[in-house]
């Protein structure tokens, strides 16, 4: 399978910590791959180095045989790589189908296409449809619907999170990094949360990286993991084989047997 993303040797200290310690990782296309690992760990360093938020101080990232190290974060958003955070970033105020006709202004924005999205007329790029249609589209796609018209800030924990990814995918990323998609969610909510975003997210072409604490979510929908300790990736492999790697359970999960 293709290649989209390559990561090779990335280095990152903070003064005496060391954040990332030649960190080497190639994402496959269309993969759903788990990062895991303690507080501390490199996980958040490794996802904010992709996305441009922090710049190794060795090492490479390619996104499509492309050398993006050095981008600035709009710039590689504007490749495809997009990314959600573990606490919703929502226009509270504002109601559901607002915040996603901000979201696709902005994109048309940055197309230099501002001025048609007032008078509605051009169509967004990546879905070739007006922005409310698109807007509709992603609603429906994320399970929003029957919230279209209330205010983000009184949504559910939920759909705060739904909403909050679905503002991503007006981007039309090819790779999206997820930060913990089901923290603030209830148990009995984060299987199906996680299910819809999946299959939202890859209905829409883009490949996933999530960052996640749980792993009965992390076993049941990562098709591969990467395990962090100590700014090291310890494992890199499907589920139950990184699951069950001695370092995994001593520095991650915890040896339960």
């Amino acid at each position: 399978m293709a290649i989209v993303l390559q990561a090779r040797g990335l280095c990152k200290t903070f003064g005496a910590v060391t954040a990332a310690a030649e960190v080497s990782a190639a994402i496959e296309k269309d993969s759903v791959v788990g990062l895991i690992g303690t507080n501390g760990a490199g996980k958040t360093t490794f996802i904010n180095m992709i996305t441009g938020y922090l710049k190794p101080d060795r090492g490479t990232i390619a996104y499509e045989g492309r050398d993006i190290t050095r981008l600035p974060p709009r710039a590689i958003t504007r490749l495809g790589i997009c990314r959600s955070f573990q606490i919703p970033q929502l226009y509270g105020s504002l109601s559901v189908f607002d915040n996603m006709m901000i979201g696709i202004g902005i994109v048309l924005r940055n197309a230099g296409l501002a001025g048609y999205f007032a008078r509605g007329a051009a169509p967004v790029p990546g879905f070739g449809r007006a922005a409310h249609e698109v807007a509709e589209h992603l609603l429906g796609r994320f399970g929003l619907a029957e919230y279209r018209d209330r205010n983000a800030q009184v949504l559910p924990g939920g759909a705060r999170k739904l909403l909050d990814i679905a503002l991503t995918m007006v981007a039309k990323p090819r790779v999206l990094l997820l930060d913990e998609p089901t923290s603030g969610v209830s148990a009995e909510e984060k299987f199906g949360i996680m299910q819809m975003v999946l299959d939202a997210v890859r209905a829409e072409g883009a490949t996933v990286l999530f960052v996640e604490h749980d792993m009965e979510v992390v076993s049941r929908f990562a098709q591969r993991v990467l395990a962090f300790y100590d700014g090291r990736i310890i494992a890199d492999a499907a589920p139950q084989a990184a699951l069950a790697d001695p370092e995994v359970k001593r520095y991650v999960v915890g040896n339960r047997a």
